[in-house]
């Protein structure tokens, strides 16, 4: 997994169908990240419905062409906003996780999809599979708050 830029190496085969994630290392939890960059979507919340819509509108600090956080360990101190996911709040994400999240899919006690890297072994299936956004995103420095409405997208899956 030469191409992936979360360490997998070395991580027990399947670790997840037998593992609670209250009960993973940081590292089998951060390695559930497919890398698909849907989380830095910016989304808008109806406020009568709780209807979460995505936008093509990312956040300042998605590389669109890797779909990754070009800042993560450090991203805070950038966007004070960005959520740390954990198994403890993962309930309170759930409205607005990704569909195809594996976050989302084992909190949900569904398995993962075969393009998922800890499965296919290389990052890049999670592109070729179409589920990424990759390519498509807009920076939220380069779109008005006022116009995410005109950016709204279907979640690709």
């Amino acid at each position: 997994m030469t191409d992936d830029p979360i360490d997998r190496t070395g991580l027990p085969p399947r670790y997840w169908e037998t593992t609670p994630p209250g009960k993973m290392t940081d590292r089998e939890w951060e390695a559930l990240c497919d890398g698909c960059g849907k989380c830095c979507l910016n989304k808008l919340e109806d406020e009568d419905t709780g209807e979460v819509a995505l936008t093509r509108v990312a956040c300042r600090l998605l590389d669109d062409a890797t779909c990754r956080c070009a800042k993560y360990p450090t991203r805070h101190r950038y966007v004070p906003e960005c959520i740390t996911l954990d198994p403890a709040t993962i309930h309170q994400h759930m409205y607005w996780l990704p569909q195809t999240c594996a976050y989302r899919l084992i909190h949900e006690g569904r398995p993962l999809y075969n393009w998922h890297p800890l499965i296919s072994g290389t990052a890049e299936t999670v592109h070729r599979a179409g589920v990424s956004v990759r390519g498509m995103t807009r920076s939220e420095y380069d779109v008005a708050d006022d116009d995410w409405e005109d950016h709204i997208i279907e979640e690709p899956l």
